[in-house]
């Protein structure tokens, strides 16, 4: 998978980003480079120097099978003492020493001796644009919640990063992608930028008044697609061949909507198409005769940050290939964000029971992708229309046009009454609940003329799967298979799109739900809070207050996005909320029967007319 840029695309002013090595004062030049063109230049073949130790090879392996750390993304978040190619030099001689047979305590003596720990690469950094008292405050009636507000506020300042100047003169001594802006990271084991988290960590930052450092964030972004092509999954060159669900278009339109700097829109159209192109030239397969996109990867062998799992894992094949292909499917789930959930598991008879050896994700055409490229599309065609590019408007109307076609004739169904990924091994639609069933509510891939029967039909599958009877939230599949992504775990970025989507079908009934739920979010987040006086990455959907578990590592708490989330909500219904009652209620069979009279009145007087 080749990424080519177009020679359009790059100035000589922008060139200097395509070096790994950033200089800080770059970032507010971004925008505004000349118009001297560069020739094209293929990104997949430019890896960082740095690669050589922490992405693949035999000090790698070595060092990850040694098992010297709880987390396997201990070692490779590491600093280098010295340039790679010396410390590989220095691996080979004490290979040699050892007769290829170090023991674990010579391991880590070699690690001790080569590399410092992690975190060195950044320096404690408070926001500048931070404010003690946002105007979302004032809209919180409720003491208590006004309060965890203003400690979520606080938050922002811990999960605060700024790099050293050192990892810009000397990025091979590091894994980190160096980038010119500070960044709000997730939090706990994550202390770098993960892509998709940043769209609810920025327009959490915009509601609280930070416009700078949500600015920043996205410059970081647009930098990065200059020098790779695309945004990879998070800030560590181990992760720069696969990417994450594409929202970076998603977050300038967020910025717009907070500030009204079109021109700032304007100024980045050109790599929020590359960004797009990307998707559609390096993720699409054929699906019933439309062109769709899947999760995938372009890199070999294991995960870095998860070496010694995914050996151990692959031992359930027998040869080279299959355990490749293994690799594969774990880093296509990873790009997801979804790692790992049943919500990917194809097994010999077709279904999603199974484990991590059934993974196929990049045989599943899911929902929530091509929803969010036909979203990114709409949102290219409004900023042309502002730039005043007629044409350039219609051509990605068009292309939305045809997202939307294959949307609707891929995943819509219309026994299940709402959207469904597609397995190709099988050619079947895949019906087991998962929140992005109904992404394209959140993203508007759907007609609004038919919000009535699609509120229906989608208010019937949530009651029928018993959806809103969960007193945490909606978990994210009904599986429980201990993943962290199934049962009962309930994800931040899910709800949020769930909440948004039935907010946006527009009808009473799914505006009803959505507030319902918000609420619900909202006050179980709060007890878990006032419980641990944290916020977790995930929750438990089947306690009201209660944070998940399972997966790879921990629950990690922080948590940007959950942050994020809260401080939307607060914003918005701050000033109706109590933090009494759990909020849990059910759809009920009358307001399934007054959604069934509401369509049978449209239809009659639609006939008449």
């Amino acid at each position: 998978m080749k990424t080519i840029l177009n020679s359009r695309f790059l100035s000589i002013g922008a060139f200097v980003v395509l070096n790994i090595c950033v200089g800080s004062g770059f970032a507010r030049n971004i925008l505004s480079t000349s118009n001297n063109a560069i020739p094209e230049r293929v990104y997949d073949d430019i890896e960082p120097d740095s690669c050589q130790i922490y992405c693949h090879g035999p000090l790698l392996h070595t060092v990850q099978m040694a098992h010297l750390y709880k987390d396997s993304k201990t070692f490779v978040d590491m600093k280098l003492r010295n340039r790679p190619d010396k410390t590989l030099e220095a691996f080979n001689v004490f290979m040699a020493d050892k007769n290829n047979e170090p023991t674990q305590a010579e391991i880590r003596d070699f690690v001790d001796t080569h590399f410092e720990e992690r975190g060195k690469e950044f320096e404690e950094w408070s926001p500048l644009d931070w404010k003690e008292q946002p105007n979302f405050l004032n809209d919180i009636n409720d003491p208590d919640l006004k309060q965890w507000g203003a400690d979520l506020n606080v938050i922002w300042k811990e999960l605060g990063r700024n790099m050293i100047n050192d990892v810009h003169q000397n990025p091979e001594y590091y894994s980190i992608i160096p980038v010119p802006n500070p960044v709000i990271v997730p939090g706990g084991r994550f202390i770098e930028f993960y892509y998709w988290d940043s769209y609810w960590i920025i327009r959490g930052l915009l509601y609280s008044e930070m416009y700078d450092t949500a600015r920043g964030m996205i410059e970081n972004y647009l930098s990065i697609v200059q020098r790779f092509g695309f945004i990879p999954n998070g800030g560590r060159v181990y992760y720069s061949k696969r990417s994450q669900p594409p929202l970076l278009t998603a977050m300038v339109h967020s910025y717009v909507e907070f500030t009204k700097d079109f021109e700032f829109a304007v100024n980045a159209l050109d790599i929020l198409e590359h960004e797009f192109e990307y998707w559609i030239n390096n993720h699409t397969v054929q699906a019933k005769g439309f062109d769709v996109a899947i999760y995938a990867d372009s890199s070999t062998g294991p995960r870095p940050e998860s070496y010694r799992e995914d050996i151990e894992t692959s031992q359930a094949f027998h040869t080279d290939e299959e355990k490749e292909h293994h690799y594969s499917e774990l880093k296509a789930s990873a790009e997801s964000g979804m790692d790992f959930s049943s919500r990917f598991f194809i097994n010999e008879n077709g279904t999603n029971d199974g484990d991590l050896t059934n993974l196929k994700t990049r045989s599943i055409v899911p929902v929530e992708l091509n929803s969010i490229l036909h979203w990114n599309a709409k949102m290219i065609a409004e900023f042309h229309v502002k730039a005043g590019n007629p044409t350039k408007a219609a051509e990605y109307k068009l292309k939305a046009a045809k997202l939307y076609e294959a949307i609707q004739a891929v995943h819509w169904n219309e026994e299940a009454g709402v959207w469904l990924d597609y397995d190709l091994i099988n050619q079947k639609p895949r019906n087991y609940f998962v929140p992005t069933n109904l992404a394209p509510l959140w993203t508007g891939s759907y007609n609004p003329s038919e919000a009535q029967k699609i509120s229906i039909s989608v208010l019937k599958y949530i009651e029928e799967l018993k959806l809103d009877s969960f007193p945490g939230g909606v978990p994210n599949t009904l599986a429980p298979t201990g993943e962290q992504w199934d049962y009962p775990n309930v994800w931040p970025p899910m709800q949020y799109m769930l909440v948004a989507g039935l907010e946006n079908l527009g009808t009473n009934e799914s505006k009803q739900l959505s507030q319902r739920w918000a609420h619900r979010w909202v006050k179980s987040n709060f007890e878990a809070y006032k419980q641990t006086q944290a916020m977790f990455e995930k929750y438990d959907a089947s306690k009201f207050g209660g944070h998940g578990g399972g997966g790879e590592y921990e629950v990690q708490k922080g948590f940007g996005w959950s942050n994020g989330i809260i401080i939307e909500y607060l914003a918005k219904y701050g000033g109706e909320l109590s933090p009494t009652n759990n909020g849990v209620a059910t759809v009920g069979i009358n307001t399934i029967f007054s959604l069934t009279i509401a369509l049978v009145i449209a239809l009659i007087g639609r006939m008449v007319w």
